[in-house]
């Protein structure tokens, strides 16, 4: 089940720069937690929760680069800000191309890391309340019975009731009857709406 209130992890074995960024971030109103490993991260991280990761590149034991790859191994992918030093940046260009969406070098301005952060949480926010429209989509496709969805598929390709039926051996009048029924079990009033709908959820071939 997801959380709803946006949480940001700050993952550096930094003490005093974990306590900095906490003070910082929190004072814009955004729930922060810190963690001095990348292990007690993953120890402690629920996926279910939004938000961002604020994450230095260098650190001992696990390193940030290595904690990205277990966390891309694991099927999590939450929007992740690097912070670097100038002897890092090649590193941190690493960690974009493994998905990172923004890297900041040190020494940085409060606001830029801020603003920063704010677009991670929003893009993490509207991916989630995107892939949860999509499994809604899809939980309401799975109600409809093998006929329904082949009739739904050439509906939605924009296939007329009477191709329709010429293509499934079926009268019109049974077309009808089952467009009505996938209509109603998915939650539309129109064919301009399902094929939005599919559209939304990658396809009507889901």
């Amino acid at each position: 089940m997801e959380k709803d209130n946006p949480v940001v992890f700050v993952v550096d074995d930094d003490e005093a720069i974990c306590e900095s960024l906490r003070l910082l971030i929190a004072d814009i109103g955004l729930e922060v937690r810190t963690f001095t490993s990348a292990r007690q991260f993953l120890e402690e991280y629920d996926p279910s929760h939004p938000g961002c990761l604020v994450l230095d590149v260098r650190m001992s034991g696990i390193s940030g680069l290595e904690l990205q790859a277990r966390l891309n191994e694991m099927g999590v992918h939450i929007p992740t800000i690097i912070i670097t030093g100038h002897a890092d940046v090649p590193m941190a260009v690493e960690a974009m191309k493994a998905g990172a969406t923004d890297f900041i070098e040190k020494p940085f301005r409060d606001q830029v890391l801020l603003d920063s952060i704010q677009k991670a949480v929003d893009l993490d926010l509207r991916v989630r309340r995107q892939r949860q429209e999509h499994q809604d989509i899809q939980s309401r496709i799975q109600l409809l019975t093998q006929r329904e969805r082949e009739v739904m598929d050439r509906l939605v390709a924009g296939k007329s009731n009477k191709n329709i039926a010429f293509d499934l051996g079926i009268s019109q009048k049974t077309v009808d009857f089952h467009r009505a029924n996938i209509l109603d079990k998915i939650g539309v009033s129109s064919v301009v709406e399902l094929v939005r709908l599919t559209q939304k959820a990658g396809g009507g071939q889901l």
